[in-house]
C-alpha cells in the first residue's frame, strides 16, 4: 500500500461524538471499554433513580454509578419522546447512538445521529428476539448463544446484522454464568463495532442472510411468574432447563406445604433407584394439585417427575434464606408423610 493510500484511509477515519444508552450491569462492560479505548462518550442516557429496598432508599442504576464515577453527562429521561430531552440529546451533537440493556427507542431519537444506531443483543439474532434471550436459551437446552451487533429499524430485534459472536453453553451453566459470559463478550463485539464504524468498514446484513438458517425461530418475551412455576408432570431435563434457564433470577419455583420454594440448582436424582428404609414418599400442595417427593430429612430432596426424580441442591422456602438442600433438610420438619 502507498504512502498516498495509507494517508486517504486515515483522512476517512470519522471522528465519533458518542451517545452510550443503557442501564443494568451487563451494559457497564461495553460502556467501560469505550472509555478505557479514548472514545469520545458526550453522553450517558439510562433510567431514573428508583425506590427500592426495605429502606425504600433512592438506587441509581449501575450504568449512573459509572457515568458518575467517571465524570460523565448523564440524561435520566422518565419519557424519550418529550421535548425537553430530545433537544438536550440534539444539543450533545453526536453521530453515533449505541444501546446495551435499555429500552425500546422510539423513531425520532434512534435516526438522529449520522452514523445511526446500533444495539447490542444477547442472541445470535434472528434466534431469540425479545426481552430475555439469555433466560430463554438456558430454558430450551441451547449447546450455544451469543450476541448481535445491529442497526436498530422499526420491528424491534430485526435490524441488520453488524457483528456476531457464538459462545457454548456448558450442561452445569445456569442463566447467570451464560449473562456473565456474554457481558463480558460483548463488550469487546461493541468496541469492534464502534472501530468497524469509525473505520467506515461496516458491511451490514439483513438477519434473512444469515447462514444456516434453523427451520425454527425461537422467541425471547418477557418472563412472568408463571413462566417460573415448576411443572412436575413434565420430563427432568426440560425442569432442570428451566431452574438453569432462571437462576439466580427470577428462579423457578413450586410450592412446599403451602409456601413458595424457590429452587435454583438440581440434578437428576441418585436416589431414584434406591430403596432406602429412610426414604418416603409425600405429598406436597403445589397449588392446582400434588407433587410426590422422597427424602431421608439429612442429604436429599427429591420431587417426582415425568420420567424420574429430580434431586434439589439449592433452595430458598418463603420467608427464609438461601441455602444448600442439607442445611435445609437439618432445620425443617415437614408437615404431612405417607
Amino acid at each position: 500500500m502507498t504512502i498516498d493510500h495509507l494517508l486517504m484511509n486515515i483522512d476517512q477515519k470519522r471522528n465519533l461524538r458518542i451517545v452510550f444508552m443503557g442501564t443494568p450491569d451487563f451494559a457497564v462492560p461495553s460502556l467501560d471499554i469505550l472509555i478505557q479505548h479514548n472514545y469520545n462518550v458526550v453522553g450517558v442516557v439510562t433510567a431514573t433513580d428508583k425506590l427500592a429496598g426495605r429502606g425504600n432508599k433512592l438506587t441509581e442504576s449501575a450504568i449512573k454509578k459509572y457515568a458518575v464515577e467517571k465524570g460523565l453527562r448523564i440524561l435520566q429521561p422518565e419519557k424519550l419522546k418529550k421535548q425537553d430531552f430530545i433537544q438536550e440529546l440534539k444539543s450533545l451533537e453526536a453521530n453515533l447512538f449505541i444501546v446495551v440493556a435499555f429500552r425500546m427507542l422510539p423513531e425520532i431519537v434512534w435516526q438522529m445521529p449520522e452514523f445511526g444506531t446500533f444495539n447490542l443483543h444477547a442472541s445470535l439474532l434472528p434466534q431469540y428476539r425479545g426481552a430475555a434471550p439469555i433466560n430463554w436459551a438456558v430454558m430450551n437446552g441451547e449447546k450455544e448463544t451469543g450476541a448481535t451487533t445491529f442497526f436498530l429499524q422499526h420491528e424491534i430485534d430485526t435490524g441488520n446484522i453488524i457483528l456476531q459472536e457464538k459462545i457454548k453453553i456448558d450442561d452445569e451453566d445456569n442463566v447467570g454464568i451464560v449473562h456473565d459470559k456474554l457481558m463480558n463478550m460483548g463488550s469487546t463485539l461493541v468496541l469492534k463495532t464502534v472501530q468497524a464504524i469509525e473505520d467506515n468498514s461496516v458491511n451490514a446484513r439483513p438477519q434473512s442472510t444469515v447462514d444456516s438458517q434453523p427451520l425454527t425461530i425461537h422467541h425471547a418475551p418477557k418472563i412472568f411468574k408463571e413462566t417460573c412455576l415448576i411443572d412436575w408432570n413434565k420430563p427432568i431435563i426440560e425442569i432442570q432447563n428451566l431452574i438453569r434457564g432462571l437462576s439466580p433470577y427470577p428462579t423457578a419455583f413450586t410450592y412446599l406445604d403451602g409456601k413458595v420454594l424457590k429452587i435454583f440448582a438440581a440434578q437428576m436424582s441418585l436416589q431414584s433407584t434406591i430403596h432406602s428404609p429412610n426414604t418416603f414418599k409425600e405429598t406436597v400442595d403445589r397449588g392446582l394439585s400434588t407433587v410426590d417427593l422422597k427424602t431421608d430429612h439429612k442429604t436429599y430432596l427429591s420431587f417426582k417427575c415425568a420420567d424420574g426424580y429430580l434431586d434439589i441442591l439449592e433452595l430458598q422456602l418463603e420467608g427464609k434464606k438461601r441455602m444448600k438442600v442439607d442445611e435445609f433438610l437439618r432445620g425443617y420438619k415437614f408437615t404431612t408423610t405417607t
